[in-house]
């Protein structure tokens, strides 16, 4: 076993924001006999970007907010001291590297441009000396599992998924140990409250189908309610289209979003509940979506900016339209689709929208409406509690018709809406929430 470094340790946390089966911190603190923690709340997530929307509204604000409250709990049991800034990374992670003589540097890689400028800034301000590890730990498979170059990765789910099932395996989970407590450490910091980040204090909506608190603790009492106390799981595959309430799926995708829970830790807890229980479609499906999450952060490793582009990754040129009036007809629920407006009041009340919802709203943004369908993404990307870059830009490209889809599908939302709201129970939720 190596000897570890009397040196401190620091960990950057950004979407990785879990204690258990986390590989930074696991390998800070086999180096390290000494660590400590930092997350930034970064003041430019909570700007308005450039199609009129704030990077970072409310809901997920609040949820963030709560997660770093319960990381701040589990680190201190580790003897790990988490400190918070409303600040740039670079000149607070710089002013701890001074104050606590840190010469290693541990955090997840990101790979989208924004977060790769926070990451270069970062390098740019730190003494030549100090070592930055950086290392992907949000994938199901991660790079050096799939067998596969990134510029390999198939054009089509389909293939991804049938060469990671066959060529691929899922690491084991890791669980750090406490540490040795470093004394006379003075943490000053304080974890902003919404109104320092520009909001006002709001409550649960009544009838969200995510009335769930952030962080690492809700996410693992979540999994275990789902998988184990009510055995859902088992009739995922059935239930996961629904509309209404908070168990037609799984629920997980904000915690998986700022890492509060590894996509391995769901994988080994749906291993274990086959084990335990039994094994059917609705199980394996579970392991299929997170799959899907892997394949989207490949399409961004892969294509890079593109994600972000008109044209998407195929580079295609349609006639977008840019009309105020359309979009905020959208945005308000006041379309001709009251299956579109009812999920589009649903996602302005709560921060959340049901998959399926999602699928409609967008293709009717893009398809019906024919608008630039990167506004519509950084609408999402503003309101979702669960937003994830990847995934986010994958699927709008996706529907779009501009990214992994080759057939260019148009939802017809009326069809929709008698398959899957035939009685009109989610829409009359909603719909009656325009008067207020």
């Amino acid at each position: 076993m190596q000897e570890k470094q009397k040196s401190t340790g620091l960990v950057w946390f950004r979407n990785d924001l879990r204690v258990e089966d986390n590989y930074i911190l696991n390998k800070a603190s086999k180096n390290h006999k000494y660590i400590i923690a930092v997350y930034c709340f970064n003041p430019t997530q909570f700007t308005v970007g450039d199609f009129g929307f704030k990077k970072t509204d409310k809901f997920r604000a609040k949820f963030l907010i709560e997660t770093i409250e319960n990381l701040k709990i589990n680190l201190a049991a580790l003897n790990i001291e988490l400190f918070v800034f409303k600040a740039a990374p670079e000149s607070c992670i710089q002013e701890l590297v001074t104050k606590h003589k840190v010469t290693h540097i541990y955090s997840q890689k990101e790979w989208t441009y924004e977060e790769e400028q926070v990451f270069y800034n970062v390098v740019k301000s730190l003494p030549s000396n100090v070592v930055l590890n950086s290392d992907y730990d949000q994938f199901l498979f991660p790079p050096d599992a799939i067998n596969m170059p990134i510029n390999s990765i198939p054009k089509v789910f389909t293939n991804f998924r049938k060469h990671v099932e066959k060529q691929s395996s899922v690491k084991n989970l890791v669980t750090t140990q406490p540490l040795c407590p470093l004394e006379n450490l003075k943490n000053e910091t304080t974890i902003p409250r919404l109104k320092d980040l520009g909001f006002e204090n709001f409550d649960v909506h009544p009838n969200s189908a995510f009335p769930f608190n952030g962080g690492e603790d809700a996410a693992i009492n979540r999994l275990n309610n789902y998988f184990f106390e009510t055995k859902k799981l088992g009739f995922y595959k059935k239930t996961r289209n629904g509309l209404i309430g908070t168990d037609f799926s799984s629920k997980f995708s904000p915690w998986l979003a700022n890492g509060s829970i590894s996509a391995r830790t769901i994988y080994w807890k749906v291993k274990q509940f086959e084990k335990e229980h039994y094994k059917n479609q609705s199980t394996y499906w579970l392991i299929f979506e997170l799959i899907w999450r892997d394949y989207f952060k490949y399409v961004a490793l892969k294509h890079e900016n593109n994600i972000f582009k008109i044209g998407g990754i195929l580079n295609k040129n349609y006639d977008w339209s840019k009309n105020e009036t359309e979009i905020q007809r959208w945005i308000n629920g006041k379309t001709k689709s009251d299956f579109v407006n009812a999920n589009m009041i649903e996602l302005k009340k709560t921060g959340w929208m049901s998959n399926r919802g999602r699928q409609n709203v967008a293709s009717f943004f893009a398809k019906d409406l024919k608008l630039d369908w990167r506004i519509g993404a950084a609408y999402f990307e503003s309101l979702l509690v669960d937003y994830d870059v990847h995934s986010n830009y994958g699927n709008w490209m996706y529907v779009a018709g501009v990214g992994n889809d080759p057939r260019d599908r148009t939802f017809n939302v009326a069809l929709q809406a008698e398959r899957y709201d035939s009685n009109g129970k989610f829409q009359a939720i909603w719909l009656q929430e325009r008067l207020f």
